[in-house]
């Protein structure tokens, strides 16, 4: 089983790419460098709730649908 970073990561590069977003153009909806966001993608970083909330709203989904891919 994947640790839980990796699968969030990994949900967060999907939604991304299903939109036709660049990590650039992504980072720069949620206000995020992007080496933050390449972080995320690959499991290294632990993003805060309030980050989490961003992320769910730069790609235009509600935290729970976010958290339940």
């Amino acid at each position: 089983m994947k640790p839980l970073s990796i699968h969030f990561g990994e949900r967060i590069r999907k939604l991304r790419k299903d939109r036709g977003l660049s990590q650039d153009g992504f980072a720069d909806l949620c206000g995020f460098d992007r080496t933050y966001i390449s972080g995320i993608e690959r499991g290294r970083r632990n993003p805060s709730l309030l980050a989490i909330e961003a992320l769910a709203n730069a790609l235009s989904v509600t935290v729970a649908e976010l958290l339940d891919g």
